[in-house]
This record gives structure tokens, sequence and C-alpha cells, in this order.
């Protein structure tokens, strides 16, 4: 079953009731085929930029589905501190207005309990993943990291100008067909799927999606540079990529038929 176009916090009840009562594979492509890709791009753009992913602090805009998804995977994966706002500011502990999801990231992000602005909590930041829409001000961005990473994921209109980040990052990223490092669902499915039907999997596990995830950032390889730190949606190779790794990891933890 994939799943799409179900918002938040919907979708996560949804997902779960489903997986407990079925033994396919479900899957909401919004959120998981959205962080498996942006997993991708942050291993290859941390290669560019000559960063461990575990040395990297991110700041995550935006905590409907994308962004709770993006935020789980990049935690799994050992992406070093995580931030993540909400139109209210970055969530901490310390607030009173959280859904269970969102209780659930305060408790697992922001090590350091930072309590004001997403832009305030860009100061120093490595990467920004913009998964909201609205718009940042120049001047957040200006204020990250040297050699910083800038993924503005909402379409068609990013919350970063493109051209107005690349004057500060290093790795610039958007949702966009006409710009270089197109971040796009379809470079994790159909392959994820291809590859749980392949291997008779009865779920789709986390680590199938890490697998994805080093699957794409692999197609890349060696030619990895700025402006291509994930393949182009029209690449033949991902697919056969994606499924052959994501049916590897689900027969090696024995998630099959």
């Amino acid at each position: 079953i994939n799943l799409e176009d179900i918002s938040a916090p919907r979708c996560f009840e949804i997902e779960d009731r489903l997986r407990e009562r079925l033994d396919i594979p479900v899957m909401h492509d919004d959120q998981h085929g959205t962080a498996i890709v942006v997993l991708a791009a942050l291993r290859n753009a941390a290669r560019v930029v000559g960063r461990e992913l575990a040395d990297l602090r991110v700041v995550v805009s935006g905590a409907g589905a994308a962004g709770v998804a993006c935020t789980k995977i990049l935690l799994e994966a050992g992406v070093g501190d995580i931030a993540v706002a909400d139109s209210r500011g970055v969530l901490h502990a310390g607030r009173d207005d959280l859904t269970p999801i969102k209780r659930w990231l305060a408790e697992n992000t922001n090590r350091a309990g930072y309590a004001g602005t997403m832009a305030g909590a860009l100061e120093g930041a490595d990467v920004y993943l913009g998964l909201s829409g609205g718009s940042v001000p120049e001047s957040a961005i200006a204020s990250m990291a040297r050699d910083c990473i800038v993924f503005s994921l909402a379409n068609p209109i990013p919350e970063v100008d493109p051209e107005m980040a690349a004057r500060y990052a290093a790795v610039v990223a958007t949702g966009r067909s006409g710009e270089p490092n197109q971040i796009n669902n379809v470079l994790a499915f159909p392959g994820v799927f291809r590859g749980a039907l392949d291997a008779g999997a009865t779920s789709i596990t986390e680590e199938m999606k890490l697998a994805a995830a080093t699957a794409i950032a692999d197609v890349v390889g060696d030619e990895v540079r700025a402006d291509y730190i994930v393949p182009s949606p029209l690449d033949r190779r991902v697919a056969t990529a994606v499924a052959e790794a994501v049916g590897a990891c689900a027969r090696e933890q024995g998630v099959t038929r």
C-alpha cells in the first residue's frame, strides 16, 4: 500500500494502524520517500563539504509529514544534532502546545534546549532543511556556518531563493525540476516497492529505508560535486539500484515470506 497526500497528524495514525493490521508493505510516500531522498542528498552534500553526518547541526523547518519522517531518518543515520521548527518556533520540551508526535520530536532533538525562532536556530547551523513553505530571510541564511548546506524543498516556490542561497551555501538543493539537485520522491519510488515485492517482504523497515538512501547516493558515486549530489529522476540506474538494495536488506532482516 502506497499512501499519498494525507496530511499530518492523520497520516501517522493511518500508516501505523495499517502496518499493525497487515502483513504486506505499507509506506506513506510523502513521509518516507522524501526522507529517503533527503538522506541520500545529505550524505553526498556532506562529502562535498568534507564533513561527517555526525558533525552536522541541522535545522528542519516544518513538523508535518515530511518534516517528521526526515528528522527520524536523519537521527537514525547518525546526524549530530537537529532542531525542528513549526510555525510557532523551535520544538522544545517546555512547550505546552505539542501534539504527541511533536512531543516525541522535542524529546529526541534540540539537545541544547533552544526555545527561540527558526531563524535564530540557523545561526551557526550547518544545514537548513525546508519542508514548510513560507520564506526565510537572507540574514538567517547568512548567519549559518561556513560552507553550509541549504535544502529548500517547498514547490514551486522554495523557502530560500536558490540564487540567494548560493551566495552563502556550498551546496543548494530544491524540489524544482529546473534546478540542479532536485530532491524528488521518484528517486525512492518505485524502487522501494520493487525491492520489497521482489523479496516478498512483509513490511518496509527502517533499515530498508536507510539501504534505499545509500543506494541512491551511491549512484552518484565519485562523480559527486556541489551541483550533483543526487541522480536525475530520469536516470534509469536508480530504480534498479534501490530495488536491489531494499530487497537484499529485507532478506538479511528476515522480513520475507
